[in-house]
């Protein structure tokens, strides 16, 4: 594991890494950057910092917070991105309205789909939930067709159940 001492840099893996690498890979540095601190701006900054660097293919990482009832854009790595999102809309507020993680290979194809950034062609996006509440998501795009698969959706779903208990939902939340 590693410590908070040794975040400030760590290692490029290897070009040829398997998914499942980079995800092991992924999880250690997230836990690391996490443990011990209280911040949930900073946590979440650095999460979505850490998985736009680890994940290939990205174009966008980042967390949408619930606020008065819609997601609301929080802490995020790639272009400016949509402010706010109806539950129910779009790739992020269908994961809020099912309560399940959506992975979609083709956002062109998906009904309602918010186009934040045109050059995004699949999504995976995990709602996070905390005493049966959904209180936000983490939202990956990539300008890749089919990037994301069952792989990510299991990682990505880890990383999240991982951070969920070192946030502070309710300031992150608080309208």
């Amino acid at each position: 594991m590693l410590t908070r001492h040794e975040v400030d840099y760590v290692p490029p893996l290897a070009e040829g890494a398997s998914k499942n690498d980079r995800y092991i890979e992924l999880r250690r540095y997230v836990l690391a950057l996490v443990e011990g601190e209280t911040d949930w701006l900073a946590n979440l900054a650095n999460v979505a910092g850490a998985v736009f660097e680890h994940v290939p293919g990205l174009n966008w990482a980042g967390f949408y917070l619930m606020k008065g009832g819609e997601l609301v854009l929080g802490p995020f790595q790639g272009r400016p991105a949509c402010v706010r999102i109806a539950v129910g809309r779009g790739v992020c507020g269908a994961a809020v309205a099912e309560r399940r993680t959506q992975v979609v290979p083709d956002v062109t194809a998906f009904p309602g789909h918010i186009a934040c950034d045109a050059r995004s062609r699949s999504e995976i996006v995990v709602p996070i939930v905390v005493d049966a509440q959904v209180v936000g998501v983490l939202d990956l795009d990539s300008a890749r067709v089919a990037n994301f698969d069952i792989e990510d959706r299991r990682a990505l779903e880890t990383i999240v159940k991982d951070i969920t208990p070192v946030v502070d939902w309710r300031a992150a939340t608080r309208g």
